[in-house]
Formats: structure tokens, C-alpha cells, sequence
């Protein structure tokens, strides 16, 4: 088969499609063939060499995918070979076949193009795991997402809506929020042009947002406290903005706050089958019935991959970055 390697860390050029052994299931795994995966921001990481695969994952940089099952290895029960299915996976879906725990698996929900259910697994499961999961997003609290039209963006809109949820956004310009607003957000904040704290506290009468969902870490850290609401919760799941800040725990102990910062690729295939199985519950409904829709920008053949990553590093897209195969 084929797959996008990296014989050097570097730019978007040091993306290859090379030739490379095919994936052989173990215990508990099916290969599907992939028909669609999605770019996310660690696989840039990846390719910058500043974000290894976890011991035993393929080194082929891709953290979902769509396709069709190939073939079933031993102790596989539920799955079969065709099965249309989406993916969660610690590597490899940047290739024409790869290697998934069972436990890893969601069925392509109706209504939904087999190579788009690819932009759907890690967004959905990051989201879900963190915000509701988490940080426990009720009806009628506010939810801050920063980023709002990256595909964790698009995907937490969505959901909170569905939740019963206010939604604020913060986007680089007046495009995106407009695509944010259209997918259910109300808060629309120009993080180049207006100061999110300011805003959000206007928009919720000096209240704050109930949970933040947050991408920069170390340089929102201050803020996003500032602008979190009494009994708020901060779930960080990025460093954009830097690893390390200063965090003051006096104005933290006065708001009854809280603040986690998650990972999901590095996680146990345990814990991730727990949370694929939630949003199979919880999300795959939402999916079904329209209420949740994965949101393409681009599609780009998977041997281009160089060129999906120079359209993410320039930051205009809304949603996801397809690479099909």
C-alpha cells in the first residue's frame, strides 16, 4: 500500500507518499480501507517532529478515517468485512489501509458520504469527552469556544446547541463568523478586532461563560479566567498560545473554578473505546437525524497531502481538510 511518510521533519514538503508494508489486524483489530481521512492540527505537529506517534501506533501521521472493513482479526466481534465505518485512531490514516482497535470503530451514520464521516471522529470525541464528559455542559450555561470555525470549533457549536446551550465563538474575521453564527453560535467575537473577556462578560450580563473551551493554553490562561463564570470550568485542549503561563489561584478558589487539559491520541485504548462508545450513544443520533453535520472546507488527494497542510497553516478553512484517497 501507500502511505504519507516523513523521512524528515520540516515543512509541508517533507510530507511523501511512498510505498510501505501493509497493516496486518491483531487481537481485537480490523484493517479498513481507507477511502477518506482528515488533516488535524497534530499532525502538523508530527510533521514538525515535535509529536511522536504513542508506542505501538503506525508512524504515519492521521488521527481518523472512513472506509470500508478489508479484514477481521481474531476476537472481533459486531464487525464484518464491508462494513462502512468511521475511525478514531492513535496514527496511520494517512494511508490507503490502516489498523484499528475495535473499540475504536463508529458505523457511518445515514445520510452522511462515506468519505465525510472522516472529518467527524476526533472532533466529536474530543468534544464530547471534554465538554460534556469533563466539564459537564448543561442546558442554559454558556459555553466560550476559541476557535470556533476550526473543526473542534464547527463540531462544539453543534453539539452545545443540541444540548440547549448558549454558544460564544472567537474567530479571526468577519467570514467566519458568519459560518459559526449560521451553525448556532450567538456570541460572535473578532479575536483580532474586540477583547473576548469584555465581550463575553457584556454578552452574559458580567456573568462569564459556564465552560471554555480552549486551544491557546499558556496565553489565554489569565483571561480565560477572567472570563469564566462562578463555578466555571476551563477544559484546555491545545497549546497554540504557548505551554507555559502563570495561573492565579486566588481568583481561581474565588470563581469555584476548574481547569483540565486533556489529550486524547495518548490515551489508553481503553479510555478510548469508552468514549467512542458515549458518542455513539449520545452524538451518532445527533448525526443521524441532521442535528450534527461534519463541516468540509477542502478536499485534497491524500498523495497531496503537502498541499491540505499549506491551507491549514494559512488558517482560512471552516471545518475540516479532507485527504481523500
Amino acid at each position: 500500500m501507500h502511505a504519507i511518510t516523513i523521512p524528515e521533519p520540516g515543512g509541508p514538503e517533507a510530507l511523501v507518499w511512498s510505498q510501505v508494508p501493509d497493516p496486518v489486524p491483531g487481537e481485537g483489530e480490523v484493517v479498513v480501507d481507507v477511502v477518506a481521512s482528515a488533516v488535524n492540527r497534530a499532525d502538523v505537529l508530527q510533521r514538525q517532529g515535535h509529536y511522536d506517534p504513542p508506542p505501538g501506533a503506525p508512524p504515519y501521521p492521521g488521527l481518523e478515517c472512513a472506509g470500508r472493513i478489508s479484514a477481521v482479526g481474531p476476537g472481533v466481534a459486531g464487525w464484518a468485512v464491508g462494513d462502512k465505518v468511521c475511525a478514531l485512531l492513535s496514527g496511520g490514516g494517512y494511508a490507503e489501509k490502516v489498523a484499528v482497535p475495535a473499540g475504536q470503530l463508529l458505523p457511518v451514520p445515514d445520510g452522511v458520504e462515506l468519505a465525510d464521516a472522516a472529518g467527524l471522529p476526533e472532533v466529536v470525541c474530543t468534544v464530547w469527552s471534554n465538554v460534556f464528559m469533563v466539564a459537564h455542559l448543561r442546558p442554559g450555561e454558556t459555553l466560550l469556544v476559541h476557535g470556533g470555525a476550526s473543526g473542534v470549533g464547527t463540531a462544539a457549536i453543534q453539539l452545545a446547541k443540541s444540548a440547549g446551550a448558549r454558544v460564544a465563538v472567537t474567530a479571526g474575521g468577519a467570514d467566519k463568523l458568519t459560518r459559526c453564527q449560521e451553525l448556532g453560535a450567538e456570541i460572535l467575537i473578532n479575536y483580532r478586532e474586540q477583547d473576548f473577556v469584555e465581550e463575553i462578560k457584556a454578552a452574559t450580563d458580567g456573568r462569564g461563560a459556564d465552560v471554555i473551551l480552549d486551544i491557546m493554553g499558556a496565553k489565554y490562561l489569565a483571561r480565560n479566567l477572567d472570563a469564566l463564570a462562578v463555578n466555571g470550568r476551563i477544559a484546555v485542549i491545545g497549546m497554540q498560545g504557548g505551554m507555559k503561563g502563570e495561573l492565579n489561584l486566588g481568583a481561581l478558589m474565588a470563581k469555584r473554578g476548574a481547569i483540565t487539559a486533556t489529550s486524547l491520541r495518548s490515551r489508553p485504548a481503553k479510555e478510548k473505546a469508552a468514549i467512542v462508545a458515549a458518542v455513539r450513544e449520545h452524538v451518532w443520533p445527533l448525526v443521524a437525524s441532521g442535528d450534527l453535520r461534519p463541516v468540509i472546507d477542502q478536499r485534497v488527494a491524500m498523495a497531496d497531502a503537502a498541499e491540505a497542510h499549506r491551507a491549514l497553516d494559512a488558517g482560512s478553512h471552516v471545518g475540516k481538510i479532507l485527504l481523500i484517497v
